[in-house]
């Protein structure tokens, strides 16, 4: 078993995104000037990205932490899916931090510990702690909130292995019980639907992100069982959403919605991806 190091080594950078420090910073720079937001009138409570890689989903992304651009928070609590295998239902790094060209991310262990104490209070497992994972979804967008947020913030890292709608709701519930003590920025990791012939694609993303603005946790979980939408990060949008409302989230808007199409150019098999905001409203 290889040693645990401080930091969470990069699977993906290089592959996935830029490995040049410089380079990358362009490009996310270049997503995040490139959106054009409507107005957003509401504090932003959680923002809902795409995970794929950034010539495919980039420009989504971009809109998605746009609408944080140039606002402080200390601390993300970033949920993502994990696509791998883990017997957990909540999963999070053993590390001190992620590593990425652009510096180290670091971890809050101590908003996580509290995060544990009130998952077991609602009967839940804690967080299982991993090392090197090879995780993409959560990692990707740590650039984004790297070149988005000034100043440094703390990381809240959990992976989502759970479809279960209580254990969702009770993760939520926990969660904006540790953020009223250690206030934070929701970032919630999905990609829409997967290998649909571009019109159905549109349909299915169409679906799933009107569950998503109205806030319905359930609805997503149910387009998700009933195949009437994809997400693969489904429960972790569903306990961001839970969590969000119990923060005081009273309104949502969808900011980008785009394919691998608009990439590829073939509209035979894509992927989906949107960019949603979740605010309290005045």
């Amino acid at each position: 078993m290889p040693a645990v190091s401080e930091l969470r080594p990069s699977p993906i950078a290089g592959t996935w995104y830029p490995g040049d420090p410089q380079r990358l910073a362009s490009q996310v720079d270049a997503y995040l000037n490139e959106a054009r937001l409507p107005k957003l009138d509401g504090e932003v409570i959680a923002v809902i990205a795409p995970h794929a890689g950034y010539i495919y989903s980039g420009p989504t992304a971009g809109y998605a932490f746009a609408s944080v651009l140039g606002k402080a928070f200390s601390r993300v609590v970033l949920i993502s899916p994990l696509h791998g295998y883990h017997p957990a239902p909540f999963i999070t790094t053993a590390h001190h931090g992620y590593q990425t060209p652009l510096g180290p991310v670091w971890v809050d262990f101590e908003a996580l510990s509290v995060l544990d104490e009130e998952l077991d209070a609602c009967g839940l497992p804690g967080l299982d702690p991993v090392t090197h994972d090879k995780e993409h979804s959560l990692e990707i967008e740590l650039p984004f909130l790297q070149r988005a947020l000034p100043g440094e913030f703390r990381l809240m890292p959990i992976m989502v292995r759970s479809h279960d709608p209580a254990q969702l709701y009770n993760l939520g519930q926990a969660l904006a019980k540790t953020l009223s003590r250690y206030p934070a920025l929701l970032v919630a990791s999905t990609d829409l639907s997967h290998f649909f012939p571009l019109e159905v694609a549109n349909q299915l993303d169409e679906h799933m992100l009107q569950q998503m603005v109205e806030l319905s946790p359930q609805k997503v979980l149910l387009a998700e069982e009933t195949g009437t939408g994809f997400a693969c990060g489904a429960g972790g949008v569903a306990a961001v959403l839970w969590a969000a409302q119990a923060m005081g989230a009273n309104g949502a808007k969808i900011l980008h919605h785009s394919t691998s199409a608009d990439q590829t150019g073939d509209e035979s098999s894509v992927v989906g991806y949107g960019a949603t905001v979740i605010l309290k409203k005045a």
